[in-house]
C-alpha cells in the first residue's frame, strides 16, 4: 500500500546564490569575447605566409622575344649600300702590330663590324691577350665614329699541339696534322659563338696579315661569290740583289688533279694530303703561282681548296653547316676540308690570283 505524501514544502529563493552565478556567467562571456578578439588581432598582425619564389622569378625579368626573319638579311654585291653586317674573326697565337693598324685602315662602316677573336690559353697566349685588350681598349674609347659595333675575345678551352709558334715550326710537315686540327677547332668555336642572326658575311683574317687594301671587303664582296679567297704574298729583301721583292706564302688555295685524287684513293681512313711539300707532290694548280697580271686583279679562277689567311664567306654558306673539319674529311683538313664540306652543299669556292694580300714576314 502506497504511503501517503505529506505536504510540499518549497525551498527559499538564495539571492546570494543567484548573484554569484550571474557574475560567474559575465565572467565567462567576456573571456570567451576576449580571447576571441586576441585571436583575430594577431592573425591580422602575423606576416602572410607566402610560398618560396620559384627558380624563375629569382633570375629576374627576362628580356623580351626577339625575331629575325633571316629571309630579310641581304648578302649583296654591294654590302655598304645595304648596310650589311660584317663578322671579321681572326685566331690569334701573337699579336701583331701591324695586323691591328692594317685592321683599322679598312674602309668599312665601323658600326657594321663585329671584331671576334681567339686565343690560346698559355703564356704566348696571354701575352697576345694583354696586347690585344690595350688596342681594342684605345680603339673603343676614342670617338664613336670610330668605334666597332662589337667585340669579342674568347679563349681556347684546349692546350695548343704546338709550344712554339716559330714559322719554321709551324710548317715542319710532321706537325700539320695536329697543328692544323686545333686551328680547326679553335675556328669552329670562334664562328658557332659570335655568328649572329643579322650577319651577311664572314670575313677570315689570320692574326699575320700585315697588309691588305683598305677596301678588302667590299672588293671581295662584289664578286657575289659565296667563298672568296685572294692571293697571300710575303714581302721581303732579296739577298741577292738587296732589293724589295715578294714571294708566294699561302699554297692551300688550288685546283685539284688526278695526282692528288690517286693518291688519295690509296690513303689510309685517317691520312690526308698536304699541299707545298716536296715529299708530297701533288701536282695541283696552286693559285699562289697564278698571279701574273696585276692591272687584272678582280680576274677569277674556280678552286677546290682555299686558305684561310684571308677568306670572305656569305654568312649563309656557314648557316649551312659549312664548317672547317678538325679530322680527315675526303683526306683534306681545315681550311681545305671547309672547301670541299662547302661544295658538297652546293656551294662553290673562287680564287682572285691578281688580288694579294701579304703576310708578316718573321
Amino acid at each position: 500500500m502506497a504511503r501517503p505524501m505529506g505536504p510540499v514544502r518549497l525551498r527559499r529563493t538564495n539571492y546570494l546564490t543567484l548573484s554569484i552565478g550571474a557574475i560567474l556567467c559575465l565572467f565567462i562571456i567576456y573571456f570567451l569575447s576576449h580571447t576571441s578578439s586576441t585571436s583575430s588581432t594577431v592573425s591580422a598582425s602575423r606576416p602572410v605566409t607566402r610560398k618560396p619564389a620559384s627558380k624563375s622569378s629569382l633570375i629576374g625579368e627576362r628580356p623580351p622575344v626577339r625575331r629575325f626573319n633571316l629571309n630579310n638579311v641581304t648578302i649583296t654585291p654591294d654590302p655598304i649600300g645595304n648596310r650589311e653586317a660584317v663578322l671579321i674573326l681572326t685566331p690569334m697565337a701573337r699579336f701583331y702590330q701591324e695586323y691591328w693598324d692594317n685592321l683599322l685602315k679598312l674602309q668599312y662602316p665601323r658600326e657594321l663590324i663585329t671584331l671576334g677573336f681567339i686565343l690560346p690559353k698559355n703564356k704566348e697566349g696571354n701575352t697576345a691577350t694583354t696586347a690585344l685588350q690595350a688596342q681594342i681598349t684605345k680603339t673603343q674609347k676614342g670617338p664613336v665614329k670610330d668605334r666597332f659595333r662589337s667585340i669579342i675575345i674568347e679563349r681556347q678551352d684546349f692546350d695548343p699541339p704546338l709550344t712554339s709558334q716559330d714559322e719554321g715550326e709551324r710548317h715542319k710537315m710532321e706537325n700539320q696534322k695536329a697543328r692544323r686540327a686545333s686551328m680547326s677547332r679553335a675556328r669552329n668555336s670562334l664562328l658557332f659563338t659570335t655568328l649572329g642572326a643579322d650577319t651577311s658575311w664572314v670575313l677570315w683574317l689570320d692574326s699575320d696579315i700585315v697588309e691588305t687594301p683598305p677596301t678588302l671587303i667590299q672588293d671581295l664582296a662584289a664578286h657575289d661569290k659565296p667563298v672568296i679567297v685572294p692571293n697571300c704574298y710575303q714581302r721581303f729583301t732579296d739577298p741577292e740583289t738587296g732589293k724589295p721583292a715578294e714571294r708566294p706564302y699561302d699554297f692551300n688555295s688550288w685546283q685539284d688533279s688526278p695526282t692528288a685524287q690517286d693518291i688519295a684513293a690509296k690513303m689510309g681512313q685517317d691520312d690526308i694530303i698536304l699541299e707545298g711539300y716536296s715529299e708530297m707532290a701533288t701536282y695541283r694548280a696552286l693559285m699562289a703561282y697564278m698571279a701574273e697580271k696585276e692591272d687584272q686583279v678582280h680576274m677569277e679562277v674556280p678552286l677546290d681548296g682555299v686558305g684561310g689567311t684571308a677568306l670572305l664567306v656569305k654568312a649563309d654558306v656557314h648557316r649551312d653547316g659549312a664548317m672547317f673539319p678538325p679530322f680527315p674529311f675526303y683526306h683534306l683538313i681545315e681550311t681545305e676540308g671547309f672547301a670541299k664540306m662547302a661544295r658538297r652543299l652546293g656551294w662553290h669556292s673562287t680564287g682572285l690570283p691578281n688580288y694579294k694580300v701579304y703576310h708578316y714576314n718573321e
